[in-house]
């Protein structure tokens, strides 16, 4: 292990780790707003109205993420901006491949919780609407925490696929290493051990949240 090529990179690794964890942030924080409606889509009663949404989830999660970056990267973006732009790219892919998996998420926390919950809640007067916000939700957000997390630390690692996009995040710096010394074990288990350190993190922080929604 040569150490000196790992500190002349940390200044780049750690600035890629800050892009990680920005992807990573905005692809949870999109795709779970796009999941929740997604998913609420999907259990519409009506099959033709929840095809559209049923079509997405089988495409995204049929498809592999890394043909998903690619499609967005040069067909998407640039039909916008004239250009591409790695970054844009690489959030608008996480934010729509973890819409899909989120989506799911929220059908199978809804489904398991007691139909009789939306009849009590109608017959007090909400809308359905109402029903969902204040009854059912508020219960089955519970019950979604630890798949969540799960697709939250999926989304952290995927993230590295955004390199081959040229976003500068841990492994465009991995793998720039390599390019300049064509050595392996030091970008690479560098870039192993930032992310497994990323993911125990978060793994804590949601083992907490669990514990604490459990204990109110």
């Amino acid at each position: 292990m040569d150490i000196g090529i790992i500190m002349e990179y940390t200044p780049f690794l750690l600035k890629g780790t800050l892009v990680t964890i920005l992807l990573s942030l905005a692809g949870i924080a999109i795709g779970t707003v796009l999941g929740l409606g997604i998913g609420l889509g999907r259990m519409m009663k009506n099959k033709l109205l929840s095809l559209p949404f049923r079509l997405y989830i089988t495409f995204f999660r049929g498809t592999p993420l890394f043909v998903q970056i690619l499609l967005i990267h040069f067909g998407v973006v640039p039909l916008y901006n004239g250009e591409t732009n790695g970054i844009a790219a690489a959030i608008l892919a996480l934010s729509l491949n973890a819409a899909a998996y989120i989506a799911e998420i929220f059908r199978a926390g809804i489904q398991s919780l007691d139909g009789g919950q939306m009849e009590a809640a109608r017959s007090l007067g909400m809308s359905h609407i109402q029903a969902m916000r204040h009854v059912i939700l508020p219960q089955a957000f519970t019950r979604m925490i630890p798949p969540l997390g799960n697709e939250f630390i999926v989304l952290l690692k995927e993230s590295s696929l955004a390199s081959i996009v040229t976003a500068p995040e841990i492994m465009y710096w991995a793998r720039a290493m390599n390019g300049q010394y064509y050595k392996v074990w030091e970008p690479y288990l560098t870039a192993a051990l930032i992310y497994l350190v990323l993911t125990i993190s978060l793994s804590f922080l949601l083992s907490r949240l669990e514990g604490r929604l459990k204990t109110a």
